[in-house]
């Protein structure tokens, strides 16, 4: 029998000691086990501005197969259709997740639309939104179709306390919370609306968000968009 050589040696208690290391560093700690639990169908008011729920029309849901994945990955999620006086519709979705973990990241509309049939018409572009307060925090907007069916969508994810709508973003974010031993919690916040025109549906969608961050508490405005001081 050969030896094992020091070489190999030293290699082989290099590699013992940092899969020790990864194992020591990995986090461990829930942010949303340690704040207030959050409650979509109490943070987000049924009526507000000039918007109130509509019964009558269901957003998008997910096939069981597709709900199967959305509630490994979810703790709670909330979907709800609003109309105004003028007969016009928004659609919104948040999925909140208590773990944003690598395998627990958020499932963004240009996958989930797909798995339902849809078409992606126009490609998500990184974009900005402006809140009533003058602050702003990035979106993502994209256009889905199905037949006749033209939906124009935005949204946005955040990580902890900060809105990342990139794949860099998102992963950075994360790794700052690890790096402290934390698991970042997150949500995925989606409004649509069934319209050809996209950049009027935008202006409509733009104009719903404002009423309802308005409707809100400064904590659940904060749970929403993140601390907008910083986002990016």
């Amino acid at each position: 029998m050969k030896l094992i050589s020091f070489k190999h040696l030293v290699i082989g208690l290099c590699m013992f000691a940092a899969a020790g290391m990864a194992l020591a560093l990995k986090p461990t700690v829930k942010v949303a086990d340690s704040g207030p639990k959050v409650d979509l169908e109490v943070l987000i008011p049924k009526a507000f501005g000039d918007w109130k729920i509509d019964e009558t029309i269901v957003p998008l849901i997910a096939d069981p197969e597709l709900q199967a994945k959305l509630d490994k990955i979810y703790n709670q999620t909330l979907t709800r259709t609003y109309i105004n006086q003028n007969g016009e519709r928004i659609m919104l979705s948040i999925a909140y997740g208590g773990d944003q973990s690598d395998t627990m990241a958020v499932h963004k509309p240009e996958i989930c639309y797909p798995a339902q049939g849809f078409q992606i018409l126009k490609s998500p572009v990184v974009s900005t939104f402006s809140t009533e307060d003058g602050s702003s925090i990035p979106v993502k907007r994209l256009v889905a179709t199905q037949g006749a069916r033209v939906e124009p969508i935005t949204y946005w994810t955040t990580v902890g306390d900060k809105v990342a709508v990139s794949g860099l973003k998102w992963k950075l974010q994360q790794m700052k919370y690890g790096l402290t031993g934390k698991v970042p919690d997150g949500l995925l916040f989606r409004i649509s609306s069934i319209q050809a025109d996209d950049a009027k549906a935008y202006q409509t969608q733009d104009a719903f968000t404002r009423d309802l961050l308005k409707a809100m508490s400064p904590s659940g405005r904060q749970r929403i968009i993140g601390n907008t001081a910083s986002a990016d």
